[in-house]
């Protein structure tokens, strides 16, 4: 077995989207081959409502995967196939967007204002860019959680994790999606598979990640990240790209440490991308945003 060496380290930057939601971006909009397949992850954690509450009106999407993992708060949503619903804390929804859907996501604070969760986008290979939209939606208690002997807890979304697999399936990019919790001072190793490219985003406690040569120290949120009142620290989130190997290992810091492990079999295709809609040409990209003008956008019918 050996252990992934560490890339970089690469601390979240503070953006705005939407109507005016304040988040903050681990990466994306930018050179994301090394990410590849994935192309963007925003964090929007908040305990200011007037911060997000107008949200992410009508947009669309045409060539990638939405996924959205909400912690706290819920996240209301509808779109051009008549679909509607909300996303909860602990849910999922992964949508593919395909040849183009035209949807809106306005998230809501818990009885205390709080809103937190994750964007990620994943990129769709050629041949699927302009397959039919479709939704996998799952609820918190349909995403399987393991733990391990040491209190360790894995919450596997999409992939195989110790046996247990996730409810995400048929995704092109053969993803790996899990959400690890190590209590404090234990070491924990999590296979990833060799091909793939990965990172870690931690969004609470602190911790090492091993390094092929000495560990690398990440920390981020303090003991009180859920609190109303956050940290000092609480900007201070870490992303950690990996390079080759077959395993992540990571050592908890004193109030032990939680991350999202993501990981997904590189398309080695070129991108096109603009805003909301990712393709492989800029031709193919402007006949997108020119279908969205003339109304010819939407290829399937709800």
């Amino acid at each position: 077995m050996s252990i992934r060496p560490i890339k970089r380290l690469i601390k979240a930057k503070p953006t705005m989207e939407g109507a005016g939601v304040h988040l903050r971006r681990a990466f994306g909009f930018g050179e994301t081959s090394e990410f590849d397949p994935f192309l963007l992850l925003d964090d929007f954690r908040n305990d200011r409502p007037e911060d997000f509450e107008k949200g992410f009106p009508w947009h669309p999407h045409r060539g990638i995967e939405t996924i959205t993992y909400v912690l706290a708060g819920n996240v209301d949503h509808g779109d051009s196939l008549g679909n509607a619903g909300t996303i909860g804390a602990g849910d999922v929804q992964w949508m593919t967007a395909g040849s183009g859907i035209i949807h809106q996501e306005m998230p809501h604070g818990d009885d205390e204002g709080k809103m937190h969760g994750f964007q990620l986008w994943a990129n769709l290979p050629s041949s699927l860019k302009m397959t039919p939209p479709r939704y996998q939606e799952v609820q918190s208690t349909d995403i399987p959680e393991v733990t391990d002997d040491d209190g360790t807890k894995i919450r596997v979304i999409c992939g195989n994790v110790w046996g247990q697999s996730g409810p995400i399936d048929g995704i092109a990019a053969d993803p790996q999606y899990i959400d690890v919790w190590v209590p404090p001072g234990k070491k924990k190793t999590v296979p990833v598979e060799t091909t793939r490219h990965a990172f870690a985003y931690v969004f609470a406690g602190s911790g090492k990640f091993c390094n092929a040569s000495d560990p690398l120290d990440v920390p981020t949120e303090g003991p009180g990240w859920a609190d109303t009142t956050l940290s000092e620290e609480a900007d201070n989130r870490s992303l950690v790209l990996f390079d080759r190997g077959d395993e992540v290992t990571v050592v908890a810091g004193d109030f032990g440490i939680r991350f999202l492990l993501v990981s997904g079999k590189p398309l080695e295709e070129p991108v096109a991308w603009y805003g909301p809609i990712v393709m492989n040409t800029r031709e193919e990209l402007q006949q997108a945003f020119a279908e969205f003008q003339a109304g010819t956008f939407l290829k399937h019918a709800k």
